[in-house]
């Protein structure tokens, strides 16, 4: 990674730290930072400073052309460096601000389709410009929409994904000029490296079986391969499709929603009595624990609770399917909580737009943010150390080998 030498004068850090608008002195300083890094850029590209005469020399500057650029902070304006021959070029704003671009590019469909607010229309113009037509959404959304198509739909045989967590989230889109919910699907693997990555993101009609099976049947065609776990909701669509198109794979039916689905046909009165008990289950070290346990909470709450009981009962060797694994890695895998989240980042963008204006506005928004989650994971920590894991995979399937022989042979 390039190093620049930055400066900064005393008037701007007089502004930041003794300013009234803490705000406009973080964006002075932003401006004056990012500016100085297109010079240094330019000089990298021309290998030569202003005015400089070297045989290294690659072409001449052309002076700059102003380009507003939309922060937290505020809008800043970037003197981006002008060459001759036209070959200036940076990528260092563009990865960082996809998910902003889609944003807006959706709200300015919005607005050209008739179907927003004032109060976007407002937004959109105070930030994209006084004026912008159909042409210039259509031409932004040409750069943007390959870019997300392209990562959305990229090959992944190159890692094995032993633990994968999927969860969806409902959308209103308009289609046909009426507001109909769809789904989007969303898929979460972690590598044997240990790296959480976004895998696929798919907008379906439904949480059907239908939809579900599409979805798996697209990753699959993406060489998704080695996953030992499935994690998600008790989803009757969602279930069947896992158990179609990866058999062999276990399911871990996600605990959070397990204990919901009890509660909600628990009686007021002992809910505060039974918690504990489910909650000790599904914290049992191991599965002869965690039936003993059950069997004990199925005899004191039979008769108070029978339809809780067999709520508990049926989901109970789904639940807690992640204690076979090795201890560390059955707090992350036992909901799932991860997707949970990136949902959650999902909804603040969302509830801006509330309704759509098409399919490909909603992936463009979504796909973006994504995207940026899942490069801020692959430069971060590592969210499972899977040495241990792989370990015990290779243990557990030497003993199958090794039982499989001593079946042959009586």
């Amino acid at each position: 990674m390039a190093q620049y030498k930055i400066t900064v004068n005393q008037e701007l850090l007089h502004q930041l730290f003794l300013g009234n608008n803490k705000d406009s002195g973080v964006a002075a300083l932003l401006e004056s930072v990012l500016n100085q890094i297109l010079q240094a850029q330019a000089t990298e590209q021309l290998k030569a400073e202003p005015y400089e005469r070297t045989d290294e020399r690659q072409g001449y500057r052309n002076g700059t052309r102003p380009h507003p650029l939309t922060t937290r902070v505020g809008t800043i304006t970037l003197n981006v460096p002008r060459f001759r021959n036209g070959q200036f070029s940076t990528e260092m704003f563009a990865r960082y601000q996809r998910s902003e671009q889609a944003l807006m590019l959706t709200l300015m469909e919005m607005v050209i389709n008739g179907v927003s607010t004032r109060k976007i229309s407002r937004i959109t113009e105070e930030l994209c410009g006084t004026e912008f037509s159909k042409s210039t959404v259509s031409d932004l959304c040409k750069k943007l929409d390959p870019i997300v198509k392209a990562w959305n739909n990229r090959d992944l045989g190159e890692m094995d994904y032993p633990f994968v967590l999927v969860d969806a989230l409902v959308l209103k889109v308009r289609e046909d000029g009426r507001v109909r919910s769809r789904s989007a699907m969303i898929s979460i693997g972690i590598n044997t490296e240990g790296y959480r990555e976004v895998i696929g993101l798919m907008l379906g009609d439904s949480e059907s079986e239908a939809s579900w099976g599409e979805f798996f049947s697209w990753l699959k065609k993406r060489n998704l391969r080695g996953v030992d776990l499935f994690v998600s909701d008790d989803h009757r669509g969602l279930v069947k499709a896992v158990r179609t198109h990866f058999q062999g794979v276990v399911w871990q039916r996600c605990q959070t929603h397990f204990i919901r689905n009890i509660m909600d046909v628990t009686p007021k009165y002992i809910r505060e009595e039974l918690y504990p008990h489910l909650q000790a289950i599904l914290d049992a070290p191991d599965i002869d624990t965690a039936r003993l346990l059950l069997n004990q909470t199925l005899e004191t709450f039979e008769k108070k609770a029978p339809k809780a009981m067999q709520v508990l009962e049926m989901g109970f060797d789904d639940a807690t399917a992640v204690l076979e694994l090795p201890v560390k890695y059955r707090r992350r895998l036992r909901t799932t909580n991860a997707v949970e989240r990136v949902n959650e980042e999902i909804r603040r963008r969302e509830r801006i737009i509330r309704i759509f204006p098409n399919r490909e506005s909603a992936v463009r928004l979504i796909g973006a943010l994504l995207m940026e989650l899942d490069d801020k994971w692959s430069s971060g920590k590592k969210y499972l150390d899977m040495n241990e894991y792989l370990q015990w995979q290779k243990e557990q399937k030497q003993s199958s080998i090794r039982r499989d022989i001593a079946y042959a042979i009586c």
